[in-house]
């Protein structure tokens, strides 16, 4: 069966519906108000082969940022949903990726304790209509609400573009693989018994 999960968060500021597929094949609709955010979150979900459907209204006449991050807390809230109690996964996952002049690496694991290492600079403050320093906000929230232990850094890259989009096919790829199932694993792959 899929792992599938489908999470709707509602406040004064967003309104936000996602519907993920661990096992899926890539394909992503997603309109969240924020052109650049949907180019990034398109790229997660091709190269971490997830099926993606996520709607989100926000109050961007202030700006970027409550919608940037609660989409962050539904995105990681829909990762923990779909992982269920997290039997047989791999656990862990890194990917190093190239894009042109940048190279970020990722490297995650799925052990439901939260962290975020995040050695990511930009030079500009926006790409398109997302304020940079949101990128860091988003993963942060994505952390602390899927359970997801992450160290991300930027190797090279003057092209923050190139950077950030580096950044977001890394994370997919290194999620990829620490959410597929390996059949070696028998319940949950940590000597504790419990994440």
């Amino acid at each position: 069966m899929p792992r599938t999960s489908e999470v709707k968060r509602e406040t004064n500021e967003t309104r936000i519906f996602m519907r993920l597929c661990l096992d899926g094949s890539g394909r992503s609709n997603l309109d969240t108000g924020i052109g650049f955010l949907d180019h990034m979150l398109t790229h997660v979900a091709r190269h971490g082969f997830f099926d993606v459907e996520l709607n989100a209204e926000g109050d961007l006449r202030v700006d970027c940022h409550h919608t940037v991050e609660d989409i962050g807390i539904v995105f990681g809230r829909a990762i923990s949903e779909a992982l269920g109690g997290r039997e047989g996964i791999a656990r862990y996952g890194h990917e190093v990726v190239p894009m042109e002049d940048a190279l970020v690496l990722c490297s995650l694991d799925l052990s439901g304790r939260p962290y975020l290492a995040f050695d990511c600079e930009f030079t500009v403050s926006r790409l398109g209509g997302m304020d940079t320093e949101t990128i860091e906000e988003f993963f942060r929230a994505l952390c602390l609400h899927s359970g997801l232990n992450l160290h991300v850094k930027s190797l090279a890259g003057k092209n923050n573009h190139h950077v950030a989009e580096a950044l977001f096919k890394a994370f997919g790829r290194a999620l990829d693989r620490a959410t597929a199932i390996d059949p070696r694993v028998e319940g949950l792959l940590t000597t504790k018994g419990v994440f």
